[in-house]
């Protein structure tokens, strides 16, 4: 397996480039602000052949790459249905927090091939098994995807702006939803086996073991406590 993941542009988001060895077909995970020469990079490196692009949210810190990703490579992008209208309107998305300067350097829009995500759904893309799991809060269309373990290789749980290493995504952005983050937390995150690895959106790889045992929302969500939570305060990315 290789996952060669980078954090790219203003908001360090990270994008995961993942195929089952080099020299083979991969999927790419967020292309986001400023991620297109890395992806090329990592493609390079690696000898790798791009068949999809997968996105967590739509958010442009995870999206703004996907239409140049998308061209180079002509492959399709998979988003969830809820989240689609980001692409072209990154704006709305964010309460028109960003500003033009930002936005000057962006190429808004679809790629020419969008399909959408829908929960439980088992994506075959590149020789890999996705796993898709809508888990909103952080935005409607939010989604995570998982690998299942493999031999010797753990499983691996993407988790977007869902789950941080110490912290959960923010909610105050135009379509979050503190409740629902921590129903998602629930859902999605709780039944996963400790040595599943996690790979966010933002910051570094942790585990659920780790999160279980240390994250102050998940360790609140288990025990039943999610609805005293106060909202968090904003977080790495958008």
């Amino acid at each position: 397996m290789l996952i060669a993941g980078f954090p790219a542009g203003a908001w360090g988001t990270n994008c995961y480039l993942v195929a089952p060895a080099p020299g083979e077909e991969c999927v790419i995970i967020d292309p986001g602000h400023q991620a297109a020469p890395g992806v090329e990079e990592a493609i390079a490196k690696h000898r790798l052949k791009p068949v999809a692009v997968v996105l967590t949210h739509g958010h442009l810190d995870h999206v703004a790459s996907v239409v140049p990703v998308c061209g180079a490579h002509d492959v399709p992008a998979w988003i969830h249905p809820a989240d689609r209208f980001m692409m072209s309107d990154p704006e709305k998305a964010l309460g028109r927090s960003i500003g033009l300067p930002l936005l000057g350097e962006l190429t808004v829009g679809e790629p020419d091939d969008v399909r959408e995500l829908a929960d439980g759904a088992e994506l075959n893309l590149a020789g890999l098994e996705l796993t898709v799991a809508h888990a909103p809060g952080h935005t409607k269309g939010s989604v995570t995807f998982r690998m299942p373990e493999q031999a010797d290789i753990p499983s691996v749980f993407f988790s977007g702006d869902l789950l941080f290493a110490g912290s959960i995504g923010r909610t105050d952005l135009p379509g979050g939803d503190h409740a629902e983050i921590l129903e998602s937390l629930a859902r999605v995150v709780l039944p996963l086996d400790d040595s599943t690895v996690v790979l966010s959106g933002h910051g570094p790889q942790t585990s659920i073991g780790r999160e279980r045992a240390t994250n102050p929302y998940l360790r609140e969500v288990a025990a039943g406590l999610g609805g005293g939570t106060q909202e968090p305060a904003p977080r790495r990315g958008m």
